[in-house]
């Protein structure tokens, strides 16, 4: 088992240490094989929404017929609920014939308030899962399969998630839990998700060519996701939950898995940027839309009061 020291992010208040946050990183070369990692890279973690390019490729393999690659960019959204995510999955579900009755993601607001103010309540298109729900569900109807219960780990979609994912991955999930969005969740270590995604690099080509066609469909308005790709055309990231981020350096043959050990997103955020940097996407000069990601201010009276950053190398195979 290869093991190092993890990346630290540091949270600095008026020159005081007032966090620390810790970062376990694995990356995989074109072969699946690993090449770098920081702390432990044979940390086991669910793949949560990190999992939805994979969902997708599912859909797409098991007959889904996308109305276009904005249709495929947001079914593997974790999405803001913005005006262009709602109308982009409404897209989906007309063409399958379906209304947004037939969802079973939980209802939802939209991420940014001023958002929410424009909707009249909460509802499951606005749920950040809702493009891949749309995409299960005319997945399902074009293989005559049952509707009510897509979410059902025995369903024939979400089992052939499931062997998507262990095919990516070359080993069998290590647990499956309840996303959530209520569909099956499966976990894996960090190298195993790193070699998932260098596979899918080349399986699954037209996914994150419509995620990175589509960047801010796959996220939104100052999310993590939509600035990278938007910033780094040659990167496609997804974060997941509880601090897991994964993502394919198309023009480099790598991918990386990373998790902040205590779940938390502002560590997942800083720390998948300063992977980048490491590896070479991404030079001390950062974009200006990434710069929020790269350096999160923190605040105090609304005046810049200190800073959040992330130190640590990547050990080498």
């Amino acid at each position: 088992m290869s093991s190092g020291e993890p990346f630290v992010v540091e949270v600095d208040r008026s020159g005081l240490i007032e966090s620390i946050h810790l970062v376990d990183v694995a990356v995989a070369g074109s072969n699946g094989k690993l090449v770098a990692w920081a702390g432990e890279p044979d940390t086991v973690a669910y793949l949560r929404s990190s999992a939805k390019p994979i969902q997708t490729l599912a859909c797409l393999e098991s007959g889904w017929r996308a109305p276009g690659t904005e249709q495929v960019a947001v079914a593997c959204a974790s999405h803001n609920g913005e005006p262009r995510h709602v109308e982009a999955i409404r897209v989906t579900l007309s063409a399958a014939g379906f209304s947004e009755d037939a969802l079973r993601c939980p209802a939802a607001w939209p991420f940014r308030p001023e958002d929410a103010a424009a909707v009249n309540g909460s509802a499951p298109i606005l749920h950040n899962c809702s493009g891949k729900h749309a995409a299960m569900l005319a997945t399902a109807k074009e293989n005559g399969w049952t509707l009510e219960d897509y979410r059902a780990a025995e369903h024939p979609m979400q089992r052939a998630v499931a062997t998507q994912v262990e095919r990516l991955a070359g080993a069998s999930v290590r647990h499956t839990g309840v996303d959530g969005c209520g569909v099956p969740t499966f976990a894996l270590s960090l190298t195993e998700s790193a070699r998932l995604f260098a596979r899918l690099a080349e399986d699954g080509r037209d996914v994150l060519d419509a995620m990175a066609d589509h960047p801010f469909l796959v996220a939104g308005t100052g999310r993590l996701c939509t600035a990278v790709m938007s910033a780094r055309p040659g990167v496609v990231i997804k974060i997941g939950a509880e601090g897991l981020s994964c993502g394919v350096l198309r023009d480099q043959g790598l991918a990386f898995a990373l998790k902040a050990r205590d779940g938390t997103q502002r560590a997942r955020d800083i720390a998948t940027v300063a992977t980048l940097k490491v590896l070479g996407s991404i030079d001390d000069d950062v974009p200006e839309m990434l710069a929020p990601h790269a350096a999160p201010a923190v605040l105090g009276g609304g005046e810049p009061a200190g800073s959040i950053r992330c130190t640590g190398v990547l050990e080498r195979a």
